[in-house]
């Protein structure tokens, strides 16, 4: 059985520089073997950086890492490995068109030839051994999410890990997903895999850590220290600075997790104002990235913000795909601040005042390989005619001032918007997205996978575009935030509206809502 004293990973004065970019600075802690290791902090904070020199696939500048009491060759993957050292990424790499027992053999280190059967025989049996609740002859593409990372997880157990780093893995799970998640990872820690756990959330790193260690700006601020031993507020204070004693004090427990938020204020829209959003019993064909919508009624006022609740995968994106042009309807009608634009394309829909945050930020709100100044300018060039003059050099300015207003940290409008965190990516999108021209926004998952600082900024974004008049449309798969910040909630289950809520809300009504209970 493990010896809860004895150390299984100690880094001393470890420094990672990118030019002049300094991600870890002199970085000295150890962990204790058998235990769940937390590592806190906001975007930019070395978290990543730090998980990356652990397994082999940075090369620190400086300072050195010992596993087991062995100093381990830094920069080289397979010594790191060999050390029993394996880092689960937040981006999935398994093939989506393999198998799993396809994907499980692809990350095996011994040869040898075996019939599709033989694998599939080999490795149910290992995936069984971890209590995972999946058919070897399945195919990666169709599995839900949750799934897909637990297979991850085996993958990278098959070779007898003993040190297992999850990079941000609830940041694409549903809190359901994660909970299971925490399950598994107890389970690890019984059978004497040590676990170091990259997360955002306060919430959850207080419900399934032992210790805790926070970075900031590339330094070790505190840990790792017994996460029994902290409260959410501390906690917070440590990972942002005295900052959090500025938020809102509903803000404050949202993010830290001390309480479930409840909804102060009624929505300050009125069926007198006008609605920026009307949908009509609005149907659609079907669609690849989720289910069509049926019969949706949906409106939006002024001022309000809608939130959008239900497990995912049951017509959230649709939903979205439908209101910007993206899929077809095949009944009913949309009005965008009083305009029909049911079939009219993305050009005038933004022109009527639509904006749009997508789900993916990496994916669909940036292109990652080019410079921060196209990717701000692609809203002017949308809303211009195909003859329209192109300016670079006041798209350049003009982008340099919109980037400054919101707080971006960056070094030049020329850099990609790969080079960013999650954070500041975010920011980039939201300075586009919200000008003063915006009527309807379209906030699809914008906090998923952001820090608590980042995630505060989001929120004082969306209400300040709300005071403003603008309608607002808020999709989430974090229950505590919809309810902490929406004047009223919408379930959307298999494609259509199940349920509708206003403040107070009943948590135990909504969930049953998402799940078709009682239906």
């Amino acid at each position: 059985m493990k010896d809860d004293a004895h150390t299984v990973l100690e880094c001393h004065d470890v420094g990672v520089t990118y030019g002049d970019v300094v991600a870890l600075s002199d970085v000295s802690v150890s962990f204790i073997r058998g235990r769940i290791h937390a590592v806190v902090g906001q975007n930019g904070a070395g978290k990543t950086t730090f998980a990356r020199v652990i397994a082999g696939l940075v090369k620190p500048a400086s300072g050195r890492v010992e596993i087991e009491g062995r100093a381990v060759p830094t920069g080289n993957v397979n010594e790191a490995r060999r050390a029993g050292v394996e880092l689960v990424h937040q981006s999935f790499a398994l093939p989506p068109s393999f198998t799993v027992a396809e994907a499980m053999q692809f990350g095996a280190t011994d040869g040898g030839v075996y019939s599709r059967k033989q694998l599939e025989t080999r490795w149910q049996k290992h995936l069984d051994a971890l209590d995972i609740k999946v058919s070897a002859g399945q195919r990666i593409r169709d599995l839900p999410v949750e799934t897909q990372q637990s297979v991850e997880i085996a993958r990278a157990l098959v070779t007898e890990a003993r040190l297992l780093i999850l990079d941000e893995p609830t940041a694409v799970l549903s809190p359901e997903g994660a909970q299971k998640l925490f399950e598994r990872v107890r389970h690890l820690k019984d059978i004497g895999v040590t676990v170091i756990l990259i997360l955002h959330k306060i919430r959850e790193v207080l419900s399934v850590a032992d210790t805790v260690t926070v970075l900031r700006g590339g330094r070790l601020v505190e840990g790792p220290i017994e996460s029994d031993g902290i409260d959410a507020a501390k906690l917070a204070e440590l990972i942002i600075g005295p900052a959090t004693r500025a938020l809102d004090e509903d803000d404050r427990a949202a993010l830290t997790g001390a309480a479930i938020p409840v909804h102060h204020t009624q929505a300050t829209a009125t069926d007198a104002q006008s609605p920026v959003l009307k949908m009509n019993a609005v149907s659609t064909r079907s669609d690849p990235e989720g289910p069509p919508l049926n019969a949706i009624d949906l409106t939006i006022h002024q001022g309000e913000i809608v939130g959008v609740a239900g497990v995912e995968g049951n017509g959230q994106r649709t939903l979205v795909r439908a209101i910007s042009a993206l899929a077809d309807v095949s009944s009913g009608d949309i009005q965008i601040d009083g305009k029909d634009v049911t079939t009219a394309p993305m050009k005038m829909r933004r022109l009527s005042g639509l904006r749009v945050i997508p789900f993916e930020r990496n994916v669909e709100g940036l292109s990652l390989s080019s410079a921060l100044w196209q990717n701000w300018s692609i809203r002017s060039l949308l809303q211009k005619s195909l003859v329209s003059a192109i300016q670079p050099t006041q798209l350049r300015r003009d982008c340099a001032t919109a980037l400054d207003s919101w707080d971006v940290h960056y070094d030049n409008v020329a850099q990609h918007a790969g080079s960013l965190s999650g954070g500041n990516a975010q920011k980039v999108i939201l300075s586009r997205e919200m000008d003063e021209g915006a009527r309807l926004i379209l906030a699809a998952q914008p906090t998923r996978g952001l820090d608590i600082g980042a995630t505060a900024f989001v929120w004082d974004s969306l209400r300040r575009a709300k005071s403003r008049g603008c309608g607002i449309l808020f999709i989430s798969s974090d229950l505590d935030e919809i309810m902490d910040v929406c004047d009223r909630i919408v379930v959307m289950l298999s494609g259509h509206v199940a349920g509708t809520f206003e403040p107070p809300y009943d948590l135990t009504e909504i969930g049953a809502a998402m799940t078709g209970v009682g239906q």
